[in-house]
């Protein structure tokens, strides 16, 4: 076998740079606090919002399962049949309640807590009472109402 040596002018040598140095990794870090600290509190804010929206969604399934109960039995369960009045049939036993219920399962809000149920002379009400479980409140707090116009 045949070799051939080359010179190589050290003149001509490329230095290879590896790595980041300390203040291009200082800046970096400097970017990211800055939009962490612009983005964290946009993000923190929707949780809650995804919970109520979760909420209203709920309460608008529950809503649509007692029509078709009404549909079936002529009128809502009554108050104190409750929503229970849709996954087993209730006491009073009506004809027509539907084998296997209206929904599979009774879920909580997204706190938690018992979605509520008022049936007022046929005029229904689904309710939760928000993040804090008690009537009244604000923001995440505030009660979610089937009669509530968004």
């Amino acid at each position: 076998m045949l070799y051939q040596t080359v010179k190589i002018n050290p003149s001509k040598q490329i230095k290879k740079q590896s790595g980041f140095t300390l203040i291009e990794i200082m800046v970096v870090v400097v970017i990211i606090g800055i939009l962490a600290s612009v983005v964290v509190p946009r993000i923190m804010d929707n949780p809650d919002k995804a919970r109520t929206a979760k909420a209203k969604n709920d309460i608008r399934a529950l809503e649509s399962a007692m029509d078709l109960y009404r549909l079936d039995n002529f009128t809502y369960p009554s108050t104190d049949e409750g929503l229970d009045a849709l996954i087993s049939s209730p006491s009073s036993s009506p004809a027509n309640w539907k084998q296997g219920g209206y929904i599979k399962k009774l879920n909580n809000d997204p706190w938690g807590n018992d979605y509520l149920y008022d049936n007022d002379g046929g005029n229904i009400v689904v309710y939760t009472y928000g993040a804090d479980g008690s009537e009244g409140g604000e923001g995440p707090n505030k009660d979610i109402s089937s009669n509530d116009k968004n």
